[in-house]
């Protein structure tokens, strides 16, 4: 009997403290909703002081400058093939800045990744030393990086290669840690019993599992660095960008050409990403029979 009653007393404290600790989340939940909605409003009211004009006015004619570029570009439906044509020099331009910064940041992003997991690491000392490498590189956008360069090297393709390449490797080296540290260390051991260096153990024991992934987050990351790329054209680091941002620095009359650059982005990336996204799914879960 006092068993019973010692078990209902402790189910009745366990069930009131369940009860306290959800009152207290709901109640910091409530705390923190509060706060991003105070934030959210003081953002919104301090980018509405600031604008040449207020933001209600604005959003009035958010549509404006679509409505413009379509009508012009329909206005020159002709012209359309030749515009196509005329800036597809400068997507291969974009295409290959976005490539030659993958392969880059797919190289340093493996090294990188094994020097920082644990068991695989040549030096398990300076793990933390690559880690925060790691962290640095992915922490500064591209167009920070690509701006201190541009000033540097001048403007072109390089400074947004060499931009896109450093993060790259940041994003990738944390994300084939993570892989590796799923990955078996039993074929490293063994090849490390009869004699085998570090770099053998880790191209035929530690490769082999990880690759398929390896490869996916490798063609995941080349289709968001075509966008970089077109985006870093804006700052003067060339490709599709920079054609872009002198078409609509003209503003009239050159509409017509950025409608066919975005014409030629939408179907760029569109095609990059189902291709991508079938090579993924064939390396992660193998051929469908």
């Amino acid at each position: 009997m006092t068993d019973l009653t010692a078990g209902a007393a402790s189910l009745a404290q366990i069930r009131e403290d369940y009860t306290a600790l959800t009152r207290r989340k709901r109640i910091y939940g409530g705390i923190l909703l509060i706060l991003f909605v105070a934030l959210m409003a003081a953002g919104f009211r301090t980018a509405d002081a600031r604008n040449a004009g207020s933001f209600a006015d604005g959003w009035r004619r958010i549509l404006d400058y679509p409505s413009e570029v379509l009508a012009e570009a329909w206005a020159e439906i002709g012209q359309l093939p030749a515009h196509l044509v005329h800036f597809l020099p400068a997507l291969i331009e974009t295409l290959n800045i976005a490539a030659a910064s993958t392969l880059i940041g797919l190289i340093a992003g493996t090294f990188l990744a094994l020097k920082s997991t644990r068991g695989m690491a040549m030096w398990p000392a300076l793990i933390p030393l690559f880690r925060r490498i790691s962290d640095i590189c992915r922490a500064i956008p591209e167009i920070v990086i690509a701006l201190a360069l541009i000033f540097v090297l001048g403007g072109g393709p390089v400074p947004a290669m060499i931009a896109i390449a450093i993060h790259t490797a940041g994003a990738l080296g944390k994300l084939f840690s993570e892989v590796n540290e799923n990955a078996s260390l039993k074929p490293v051991e063994g090849l490390q019993s009869v004699g085998a260096n570090w770099s053998q153990r880790m191209y035929l024991g530690v490769i082999p599992q990880v690759g398929p992934n390896y490869v996916s987050y490798a063609l995941l990351r080349f289709e968001i660095n075509i966008r970089a790329s077109a985006i870093l054209g804006f700052v003067g680091a060339g490709g599709i960008g920079y054609e872009l941002r002198n078409a609509m620095s003209w503003g009239q009359g050159r509409y017509d050409e950025v409608a066919a650059i975005f014409i030629l982005l939408f179907v760029t990336i569109v095609v990059v990403d189902q291709i991508s996204g079938h090579l993924r799914d064939r390396l992660t879960h193998g051929a469908k029979a």
